[in-house]
C-alpha cells in the first residue's frame, strides 16, 4: 500500500523521535539532542543521537540513520506498512482507506479471522472444563506452568465430531466458512461436515500481527493416525510462509539479535518458558525458502537446532539445500545439534536451561555442515571419487545467488578439497630411514603447519572445541602483548633467527637496506610482527643503536619474541651477527644470509606449486618434479644440520654458511 507524504508527515509531527526511540534506548538530554547507547551495536560510550527538531536519529557506531518508521522497522523487524500502521495507531492518525477494495474478499477474511478467534476461545475454555482433564494432565506432565499455557493460548479439542461446529453455528458462522477456515472436514462423500480436530491438545498459530490463522493439534489418543495435525491451506494460512511463535519471537529476536529454529510445537513452548523467547518452528514440514526469508528479517544468522538423531541430521542436510541459494554478505545460518536421543523439550526438562545455552554456544557455520555432508555422501578414496566430490561442491556453490559469497565459498571449498588431497597422498612421501632430520631421497620435509592447522591449534584441541585464552597465555609470566602477536607465536627456524639477531645487533643496516628488510618473507608470523615494529621505530627515530632499539621493543610488548630469537641460536659460529662484529664483516655476511633465505623461500613456493600440480594432474612428470624438489629441500636441511654440528668459530673472520 502506498501512503501519501502528508499522511506520513502527520504521524511524524505527532510522534517525536525521542518518544519512539525512548522505548528501546535510555536517552539523556545533551544540548538540543538526546544521547544514548547504540541499539544496533554493543558499546560502552554513547554514540547514538536523536534530534527531534530534525526528526531523525543517527548512530555513529554503526552508521544507522533514519526516522521513526526506519527505527521501528530496524528494531522490531517490521515491514514498512506494518511500521506505519503501528505508529499511526500510536499517534491517533486514522489509516487511509484503500482506494480499490474487493469488498467480498475482505469481508470473507474478516469473517475467517473472527471465526478462528472464536474457535481458539472455545478450545481454551474446553481445556479448563472437566472434559479437558486428560489434556491438562498431559501439559502438567510436560512441566508447563499455567502462565505459559495461558500465554500460548493452549487449548483442548473435545473428542466429538460436532462440538466445535455446533458452537460456531450458534455464533452465526456458516458451514461454508467453517470449511474454508479449515475447522470442518467436508467432501462429496461426506453427508454432513464434521470437526477436523478431535481429542487433541490445541496450539493456535498466529500471523505476525498476533491474529489466529490456523491450529496445530497434538493427539491424546495413542492410536491416532497422525500424532500432530495442522490446519489445511486456507485464504489466511499458508504453512510454508509462517512460523509457529513468529509473532511473539520477533521482538525477542531483535533484542537478542538471535532467533532459534526448532522442529516442534512443544520444543518452542518449553524453550520459551525456559527463557528462550526467540524460538520458532516450521509447521510440520521442512524449512522453506519463504520461512528462511522471514527468519532473516528477525536476525542475520538464524540458529537451526536439530535433534541429535538420524532424522535430525537429515533435516539439517535438507536445510543446507534451502539456505545455500539465499546466503548473502552478513546473512547466513548456523547449526546446533543436540545430544543423541534428546529434543529441546527433553533437554530442558532433564538438564535445565543451562544445557541449552551450552548447545547454542557451539553452533557450526553453514559451510562446515555442507562440507561434512558431502564428505559422508560417498567414498573419497580414489581420484575419481574425489573428482565426484569436487563436481558436487561446484554444483552447490553455483546455486548461491550472491556473487561475492559464491566466490568466497568456491575458494574455501577448493582449499579444503586441496588440503584433503594432500592429507590422503601424504603417506606416499612419508620420511624413511635415519638421514639427517628424518629425510631420505624419497622423503618430504616436515613442513610447518598451514594456517588451518595453526588456527585449530590456537582455538582448541583435536576435538575442535574453542579454547579460551588471552594474549598472556602465549608468554607465561611475561608482559601482555597484542592479540595478533599472541595468535602467531610459534617456533622459528635458526636461519630466520640469525637474520633477526643480526638486525637487532646492527640496526644501522636499515639505513641502506630498508626495502629489502621490509620484503623478507618469514615463515614465522611472530618475526614479521617484530620486523614491522623495528621498522616503525626506525621511522620515528632514524638514529637507533642496539641498546635503544631493545629498550623500545620491550616497551612495545614484543620482548618475548626478541628472547625467542636469542634462544633459537644455540651455537656461536656466526660471529657477524654479534654486536662487536666489524661493519665490513656484517655487510658481507648480511647479503649472503639473505640470499640463502631467499633460496629457501623459492624452494618452498616451488614445493607448493609441485604438490598442487601433482594433485591436480596425477602425472608421472608431476610426481618426478615433486620428488626432485623434496630432494633439494632435504639436501638443504641436511647441510644445515651439518653446519650446526660442525661449528667453526673464528674470531678473525666472519663465518658464512654455504651458498648451496
Amino acid at each position: 500500500m502506498r501512503f501519501s507524504p502528508n499522511f506520513l508527515d502527520e504521524i511524524r509531527a505527532r510522534l517525536p523521535v525521542s518518544q519512539v526511540v525512548g522505548r528501546k534506548v535510555a536517552l539523556k538530554k545533551a544540548g538540543r539532542e538526546y544521547r544514548g547507547l547504540s541499539p544496533f551495536k554493543v558499546e560502552k560510550s554513547p554514540s547514538f543521537f536523536v534530534n527531534d527538531q530534525k526528526g531523525f536519529y543517527h548512530c555513529f557506531a554503526s552508521g544507522e540513520h533514519g526516522d521513526i518508521f526506519t527505527f521501528v522497522m530496524k528494531t522490531e523487524g517490521l515491514e514498512f506498512p506494518e511500521a506505519v500502521e503501528r505508529l499511526a495507531a500510536e499517534a491517533g492518525v486514522p489509516m487511509p482507506k484503500t482506494v480499490e477494495r474487493n469488498v467480498e474478499q475482505e469481508d470473507q477474511r474478516d469473517r475467517l479471522y473472527r471465526l478462528l478467534e472464536v474457535s481458539a476461545e472455545f478450545f481454551e475454555t474446553a481445556l479448563r472444563l472437566a472434559q479437558g482433564a486428560e489434556a491438562r494432565r498431559y501439559l502438567e506432565k510436560r512441566g508447563l506452568a499455567q502462565e505459559t499455557i495461558k500465554s500460548f493460548r493452549l487449548g483442548f479439542a473435545p473428542n466429538s465430531r460436532t462440538a466445535l461446529g455446533t458452537h460456531l453455528r450458534a455464533k452465526g458462522f456458516s458451514n461454508a466458512d467453517m470449511v474454508t477456515a479449515g475447522m470442518l472436514i467436508s467432501g462429496q462423500d461426506i453427508p454432513e461436515p464434521y470437526d477436523r480436530f478431535r481429542n487433541r491438545v490445541m496450539f493456535p498459530i498466529l500471523d505476525l500481527k498476533g491474529r489466529v490463522i490456523a491450529f496445530g493439534g497434538r493427539a491424546l489418543d495413542k492410536d491416532a493416525q497422525a500424532k500432530y495435525l495442522n490446519s489445511p491451506e486456507t485464504p489466511l494460512f499458508h504453512k510454508g510462509h509462517i512460523l509457529f511463535n513468529a509473532a511473539r519471537a520477533r521482538t525477542a529476536s531483535h533484542d537478542k539479535n538471535r532467533v532459534i529454529v526448532v522442529e516442534g510445537y512443544m520444543d518452542v513452548v518449553s524453550l520459551a518458558e525456559a527463557g528462550f523467547g526467540e524460538t520458532v518452528a516450521p509447521l510440520g514440514t521442512a524449512l522453506t525458502e519463504d520461512q528462511l526469508k522471514l527468519l532473516w528479517r528477525f536476525a542475520p544468522e538464524p540458529i537451526l537446532c536439530f535433534d541429535g538423531d538420524s532424522a535430525g541430521q537429515k533435516a539439517a542436510d535438507r536445510a543446507v539445500e534451502v539456505a545455500l541459494p539465499g546466503v548473502k554478505p552478513g546473512h547466513s545460518v548456523s547449526f546446533a545439534f543436540l545430544p543423541t536421543g534428546l529434543d529441546p523439550d527433553d533437554l530442558i526438562r532433564q538438564q535445565g536451561a543451562g544445557a541449552m545455552t551450552t548447545i547454542l554456544e557451539k553452533t557450526r557455520p553453514l559451510i562446515d555442515v555442507l562440507w561434512e555432508r558431502e564428505l559422508k555422501a560417498q567414498p573419497i578414496a580414489t581420484p575419481e571419487q574425489r573428482a565426484a566430490l569436487d563436481a558436487r561442491l561446484n554444483s552447490l556453490t553455483a546455486s548461491i545467488q550472491d556473487a561475492a559469497v559464491r566466490n568466497h565459498y568456491a575458494r574455501e571449498l577448493r582449499d579444503r578439497l586441496y588440503q584433503l588431497g594432500r592429507e590422503r597422498s601424504a603417506s606416499r612421501f612419508e620420511p624413511r630411514g635415519n638421514s639427517p632430520r628424518g629425510f631420505s631421497s624419497y622423503a618430504r620435509p616436515v613442513a610447518a603447519p598451514d594456517w588451518r592447522q595453526r588456527e585449530r591449534h590456537r582455538l582448541g584441541g583435536a576435538n575442535g572445541e574453542r579454547r579460551k585464552s588471552t594474549p598472556r597465555d602465549a608468554f607465561p609470566g611475561g608482559p601482555l602483548v597484542s592479540a595478533e602477536l599472541a595468535s602467531h607465536v610459534q617456533s622459528i627456524s635458526p636461519r630466520e633467527a640469525l637474520i633477526m639477531k643480526t638486525l637487532l645487533n646492527h640496526p644501522w643496516l636499515i639505513d641502506d637496506h630498508s626495502e629489502a628488510i621490509a620484503s623478507i618473507e618469514f615463515a614465522a608470523p611472530s618475526l614479521s610482527i617484530l620486523r614491522d615494529e623495528i621498522l616503525a621505530l626506525h621511522a620515528r627515530q632514524n638514529s637507533l643503536d642496539s641498546a635503544t632499539l631493545r629498550t623500545q621493543l620491550s616497551k612495545s610488548g614484543v620482548a618475548k619474541v626478541v628472547d625467542l630469537v636469542a634462544q633459537t641460536i644455540t651455537h656461536a659460529s656466526d660471529r657477524f651477527a654479534e654486536s662487536d662484529a666489524s661493519v665490513t664483516d656484517v655487510e658481507a655476511a648480511w647479503h649472503h644470509i639473505l640470499a640463502l633465505h631467499q633460496r629457501q623461500v623459492v624452494l618452498g613456493l616451488a614445493l607448493k606449486a609441485a604438490e598442487e600440480a601433482w594433485y591436480r594432474d596425477c602425472t608421472e612428470e608431476a610426481e618426478i618434479r615433486l620428488l626432485d624438489i623434496k630432494r633439494q629441500i632435504a639436501s638443504e636441511a641436511a647441510m644445515d644440520q651439518m653446519d650446526e654440528e660442525f661449528d667453526r668459530p673464528d674470531d678473525d673472520a666472519p663465518v658464512v654458511k654455504r651458498a648451496g
